[in-house]
């Protein structure tokens, strides 16, 4: 029902849709020190205003703003049935952006180019057109739906827990922050750092620092290293041996008393570590290649290196490798690293399938590290969610996907977590599709507009399906 309606009103409005996406990509919103009135800082508190505006631009009247934690945007009454989550906030923008500064959103080949583009104000954007679309189309609802905005879910979901002890969960959600067709299964999150002290050495060769990775759920694109006793000429072949063994690319200069390395492999969404190639390891994996003094430094570094090779994403040699039919496998991805002369910290972020229990595989982790003369300590863990397939809103979505893609629904597992993890019944619903690789958290990130107007037409047939009269 509506489908017709629906569909011209997408095809009418594109345009005017991607400017507004554009305009809200354009805002830096990366989480920053909190400031009075603003928890997450100055960006993230810029985004919600813009969006609101926004929706009150577009002629919607129950706005609702929650100390710039959350905003909310409501259609057809307090009865609320339906609610979609988005998030406004973003990771940082990292290096290596070829397409545009990722602020200076630009649409090239029919692709919205631009930190947030696809993660998640693209879709954001989308699902507030598809309430519009109701409201402009006139196209009764018996409940009300809820458009839930939030500003901290790349930092760790501070604002949904905040808006959630104010306002409850209606009692169907689902997050365009995901992939298509229907995420039901998001695992579970284990984010353990491996810690070791050692005594300064004043030997030469050795390394002063390493330093890799910007935040805890992206593989590290580059990562430096500075060395005391070494002169480029001298590094350069052991470096070339390195790319050709781990498909990195490393950079050397000369330096006061050394030089400096930088490793570049290739960024991916923690969830995905495979996809990537780790510079952190891969800069470990050239560093132990040098002749160094032995000290104990080094040989720390070399046992956290046999713990986490360069490649392997399934923690085989950390001892918590498993998977399961449903879920997949267990991912884990070492993705930042700070060495000093007399310490140095990993952190880690793992992705746990529903047969794994997160506590337990620390446990097996921990007493990995001690073994071999390191300290592990346990910064989070969450178990994982799962709604089942056969539930109204799973039912509905699958239909829905099928009907306007023509392509097979089914209901997937991913490593990713979004914000309905903590949600009894909730799932992710688009907007990215199986082929498509939008660089998420990488350089150029970018979404495809067609994808945007097919989730739009998407999002408010399930509104008129499952609020409607």
């Amino acid at each position: 029902m509506y489908r017709e309606q629906i569909e011209a009103y997408f095809e009418t409005h594109k345009d005017e849709m991607v400017k507004d996406i554009m305009d809200l990509v354009s805002i830096r919103s990366v989480e920053e020190p909190t400031q009075p009135g603003k928890p997450f800082g100055e960006g993230p508190a810029a985004a919600l205003d813009a969006a609101l505006k926004l929706a009150e631009k577009h002629g919607f009247e129950n706005i609702r703003n929650f100390d710039h934690y959350v905003g909310t945007v409501t259609l057809g009454g307090d009865d609320v049935k339906l609610g979609i989550l988005a998030h406004l906030d973003v990771v940082p923008e990292g290096k290596g952006w070829t397409k545009c500064d990722p602020y200076q959103p630009v649409v090239i080949d029919e692709r919205i180019y631009g930190r947030g583009s696809s993660d998640d104000k693209g879709p954001a954007v989308t699902a507030m057109y598809a309430l519009r679309c109701i409201k402009d189309l006139n196209i009764p609802l018996k409940h009300g739906v809820r458009l839930i905005l939030g500003t901290a879910e790349e930092t760790g979901s501070k604002d949904i827990e905040y808006y959630f002890k104010k306002e409850s969960a209606p009692p169907m959600v689902f997050s365009p922050d995901g992939d298509y067709p229907i995420l039901n299964t998001e695992k579970g999150q284990l984010r353990p750092d491996l810690v070791a002290s050692f005594g300064e050495s004043t030997a030469l060769p050795r390394i002063r620092s390493i330093d890799g990775g910007l935040v805890l759920n992206a593989v590290p694109p580059e990562a430096e290293a500075t060395v005391e006793g070494l002169d480029a000429a001298a590094v350069q072949p052991t470096l070339d041996k390195a790319a050709k063994q781990t498909g990195a690319s490393y950079e050397v200069q000369n330096i006061a008393n050394g030089v400096h390395i930088v490793a570049k492999g290739k960024n991916a969404h923690a969830s995905k570590p495979e996809e990537g190639n780790n510079a952190i390891t891969a800069l470990i994996e050239a560093l132990l290649q040098l002749p160094l003094e032995e000290c104990e430094g080094v040989a720390k570094l070399r046992a956290l290196n046999q713990l986490i090779p360069h490649g392997e994403t399934d923690g085989t040699h950390l001892g918590i490798a498993c998977a399961d039919e449903i879920s997949g496998a267990l991912t884990i991805s070492f993705n930042i690293f700070h060495y000093t002369d007399t310490e140095f910290r990993g952190s880690f972020d793992s992705r746990v399938p529903l047969c794994g229990g997160e506590e337990r595989l620390f446990g097996i982790m921990k007493q990995k590290a001690e073994e071999n003369g390191l300290s592990a300590e346990l910064i989070l863990h969450e178990p994982p969610h799962h709604t089942p397939e056969d539930t109204d809103l799973v039912q509905t979505l699958m239909k829905i996907y099928t009907d306007y893609t023509g392509r097979e629904a089914k209901c997937v597992s991913m490593g990713g977590g979004t914000y309905v993890h903590d949600i009894e019944g909730g799932v992710a619903f688009g907007c990215e599709f199986p082929e498509i690789d939008t660089c998420m958290h990488g350089p150029d990130e970018f979404v495809r507009i067609c994808d945007l107007v097919v989730s739009g037409k998407m999002f408010a047939q399930a509104i008129v399906d499952l609020c409607g009269e």
